[in-house]
């Protein structure tokens, strides 16, 4: 199995950090509000409140990011695509090459500065939604967040290839 490009973790860790800063501020304000009652000041408390909550959600995004890209795994043989990925509930999935109907390689901003490439590979009668809160972003069913550039290219114009051969082996029926 294949491992994605290195910078997917800053990927993985800008993700993280967006979902949870927002949870760690609440939850370290609701702490504090103790403290403004005692103090009869509400700086404080939010300063501490921003620190707490800036620090916790770097700490959690970074063992995010790490545990993200050492689970998510992709392989291309013969027959399918494989991709599995999850860190707590693992999702398995195989693409047969006759079910492909597009596939895209996009390159964001965070892509282009850490060199690699999103492939998302679309199949017949499936569809997503990935990203989180408020990011509601297309992802198909093969969707490969970090590859390297060029590799990403090689893997789009390998499967085209696949899906000639399968396509040419099943005009007969």
């Amino acid at each position: 199995m294949n491992k994605l490009h290195p910078g997917a973790r800053w990927l993985f860790r800008l993700q993280a950090f967006n979902s949870l800063i927002y949870y760690a501020f609440f939850i370290t304000m609701i702490f504090q509000t103790t403290q403004i009652v005692k103090e009869n000041s509400i700086i404080v408390p939010i300063v501490y409140a921003v620190i707490y909550s800036i620090i916790s959600a770097l700490i959690i995004s970074e063992i995010y990011a790490r545990m993200s890209y050492t689970r998510w795994l992709y392989e291309i043989n013969n027959k399918v695509i494989k991709v599995e990925h999850g860190i707590i509930w693992k999702k398995y999935t195989s693409i047969p090459f006759e079910r492909i109907q597009n596939i895209d390689i996009q390159r964001g901003i965070i892509a282009r500065m850490a060199g690699f490439s999103s492939v998302n590979i679309e199949t017949a009668g499936k569809s997503g939604f990935g990203g989180g809160q408020g990011n509601k972003q297309y992802h198909g069913e093969g969707y490969l967040p970090a590859i390297d550039a060029e590799g990403a290219e090689k893997i789009r114009i390998l499967i085209m290839k696949k899906i000639k051969q399968t396509s040419k082996g099943g005009q007969g029926l």
